[in-house]
């Protein structure tokens, strides 16, 4: 595959200035262009995922794939890197393949730099990762930021010092007395090195070894002292390193650099609040970014009460422990690794760690469970994002479960989760805890049952009809003989593996009960809908078109009820599918159409591959054989980012098969390459603008206004 104009990357925009740096910018560079790994390293708060994201923006024109960070700090598991790069590059697949071979096979012949951003906690993981991309993908290149070298062959490594600071007379470099200023006039407004501080700002600066976090942790509190008096504390902070608090370790013994960036961090905890200092220790529990009222659920109790927790996360965020991320949906917050593992030592040491890591699982075992009720419904959107959101720590939560060996919560939880591992696009991940929950001992109940529902859900999204009836099988076994959820599981497991298989005898026997209970008036279920979507398949692939389009004037009537979109938006694809069979090409767009809109939003790639290549089937019937080609050029860069066209289906393979066809036929290979390159190499979302403009109502039969 071409590399496409239309991947830039997802490096995030800077928020602040870069203080000095030419020097190793331009190194870093020079050392990216002359080896395919190189590696920052240095201690924590050093600067070297700025650093890295400096570089990687300024590298990103030479990269015709883009510049893609991955952010690994949020991630325990290290088996689930080759997820977390797949996510970055927006990469979903669902199919039973190694994730690592899928990447390889998404990055073959292109050129891409991919910034691996915190790999230290990881670092065999991330080396087995890298190696192997390397050795597949000759136009990958990496730029890793870590504690420790990857030990990758061919990797450069490079240490990134501190910020030079002045000597005791105030002469040499002044990038570390910059940065300061630079911060405090941020914190307090009107501030300015002159000659009445600039003694005290050089020896805070020297006593600080130029280290930038911990510069920029001194800067916060010069709206509370003066930078005097923040000198002679730190001065003080010093001469008691050897007894420092708990969650520190032993200062004797480490670098200069540690010792300056473990007195910083416990200087800036010493000048907290009791408060304050409580409530970061039991936020080192949080992974990635959290909002304000999940901090109040989770860590407020008699010690810290609820009312308070607004007025702490403002300090807290004044006094730069954490970043305040404001967004549509609330306050968010963030903490840098360091200070989260400052945090985590001293919640270990108040023994008080697994607690809090508790209540933090309860409290996303909650939230699943309310996202589960509330998805087949006119929250479905807003679950959508919410759940997106929360990524991050529903890992720590199946975490802290697994890592516990608690086989009940453990299956309970990713088990809740199957709208989540279905509906927002990660299936495979969902595979991958749902296997480490059900390894673990957990007793028959509706617990395994829905986490044995949910693996055959995602083994049918994948394609793997014999991973769906096993698990059907096993829920069977185990449910009990008057439980009909269970046993609506179980037929629609078995219908969906008749789907994946072309046997349409079995995906009709399957689907009969839910075709016949459709209106009795029972709670609407993903398994109850995805039965009927199957059999309105086999309908459509027998040529029964009518009785095909009755099952689905049905599912949309009840999903209409409830405002649901995402299994309607199924619907209307299969309903697009029948009206192009009996020849209602205006009718068949309109649908597809529908369908898209939905499937963008919800960044369904599956869903988008299938509604687009339904469209190039269309304009192909049409005589539009241009267009045809186009669309079928953007389907298949989706489906190069899903990883399994058409799920293997074999009605929708051989249709597009003959799709193409017809088109190469009737421009001639020249033309059709062309045209399939143009949708190919297209911006996806110029794309798929494309393919939803106006059209249905100038072909024949055109389809009703939905």
């Amino acid at each position: 595959m071409m590399a496409g104009k239309w991947q830039a990357g997802n490096l995030p925009p800077e928020l602040t200035s870069l203080i000095g740096r030419r020097g190793e910018l331009d190194q870093i560079r020079r050392a990216c262009r002359r080896s395919r790994l190189v590696t920052l390293t240095g201690v924590g708060g050093v600067g070297k995922s700025r650093l890295a994201l400096r570089v990687a923006a300024a590298l990103r024109p030479e990269f015709g794939g883009g510049a893609w960070l991955v952010e690994l700090s949020p991630l325990d598991d290290g088996t689930l890197v080759p997820h977390a790069i797949a996510e970055a590059l927006r990469l979903t697949d669902q199919t039973t393949r190694p994730m690592t071979e899928v990447l390889a096979e998404h990055l073959a012949g292109r050129e891409v730099l991919l910034v691996l951003d915190t790999c230290e906690h990881l670092v065999a993981d991330c080396a087995t990762t890298v190696e192997t991309l390397l050795a597949a993908v000759p136009g990958l290149r990496v730029l890793a930021t870590s504690r420790r070298p990857l030990e990758v062959p061919g990797e450069l490594v490079y240490v990134v010092e501190p910020l030079p600071v002045p000597d005791a007379t105030g002469a040499g470099s002044r990038d570390a007395v910059a940065l300061l200023a630079e911060r405090a006039a941020e914190a307090l407004p009107g501030f300015e090195v002159d000659e009445r501080n600039e003694a005290a700002v050089v020896r805070l600066c020297r006593r600080l070894e130029g280290l930038p976090l911990a510069i920029e942790l001194a800067a916060a509190r010069l709206r509370d002292y003066p930078v005097e008096h923040l000198a002679d504390r730190l001065d003080d902070r010093f001469a008691a390193l050897d007894d420092e608090a708990p969650g520190t370790g032993q200062g004797g013994a480490d670098p200069p650099w540690h010792r300056a960036l473990r007195t910083a961090v416990g200087w800036s905890h010493e000048l907290c609040e009791p408060a304050e200092r409580l409530l970061w220790a039991r936020l080192s529990v949080f992974a990635g970014d959290f909002g304000a009222e999940a901090v109040r659920e989770v860590c407020a109790d008699e010690r810290l009460p609820e009312q308070d927790i607004g007025l702490l996360l403002d300090a807290l965020a004044d006094e730069s422990i954490l970043t305040w991320m404001p967004t549509g949906a609330g306050e968010r917050y963030r903490m840098l690794d360091t200070l989260r593992e400052y945090g985590a030592g001293w919640l270990r040491d108040l023994g008080e760690q697994e607690r809090f890591r508790r209540r933090h699982r309860d409290h996303f075992r909650a939230m699943a469970a309310r996202g589960a009720a509330g998805w087949l419904g006119p929250g479905q959107m807003s679950w959508y994002d919410r759940m997106v959101g929360e990524h991050d720590n529903l890992r720590a939560a199946l975490e802290t479960s697994l890592a516990a060996q608690d086989g009940p919560a453990a299956v309970e939880l990713a088990g809740t989760l199957a709208f989540f591992w279905y509906g927002c696009g990660y299936a495979k991940e969902g595979r991958h805890y749902l296997a480490q929950a059900l390894d673990l001992h957990c007793p028959p109940g509706p617990a395994l049952v829905q986490a044995l529902w949910a693996d055959g859900l995602l083994a049918a999204t994948q394609g793997d009809a014999a991973g769906a009836e096993a698990r059907a099988a096993w829920c069977a076994a185990v449910a009990g003989a008057d439980d009909p959820y269970a046993r609506q599981c179980v037929k629609a497991l078995r219908s969906a593996a008749g789907v994946i298989r072309g046997d349409l005898l079995q995906t009709m026997a399957e689907s009969e009960e839910a075709h016949l209970t459709r209106w009795s008036g029972e709670e609407l279920t993903i398994a109850g809908l995805l039965a009927l979507l199957c059999r309105a398949h086999a309908l459509t692939v027998d040529g029964v078109i009518d009785e095909a389009i009755a099952v689905l004037d049905d599912l949309r009537a009840l999903c209409d009820q409830r405002s649901e979109l995402s299994m309607r938006s199924h619907g209307d694809l299969l309903r697009g599918q029948a009206e192009l069979c009996r020849g209602r090409l205006g009718a068949a767009v309109v649908y597809a159409q529908a369908a898209l809109r939905v499937k963008r939003r919800l960044h369904d790639s599956f869903g988008i591959g299938l509604t687009v290549d339904l469209l190039a089937l269309a304009a192909g019937a049409a005589g539009r054989a241009q267009r045809a080609a186009r669309l079928l050029g953007l389907a298949q860069r989706i489906w190069s980012t899903h990883g399994q066209a058409q799920a293997n289906v074999p009605a929708w393979v051989e249709a597009r098969r003959e799709c193409e066809r017809q088109a190469r036929d009737t421009l001639g290979d020249n033309a059709y390459h062309v045209a399939f390159r143009t949708g190919y190499d297209s911006d996806i979302d110029a794309g798929i603008a494309y393919a939803l403009e106006p059209e249905g109502e100038g072909l024949p039969n055109g389809g009703p206004v939905l």
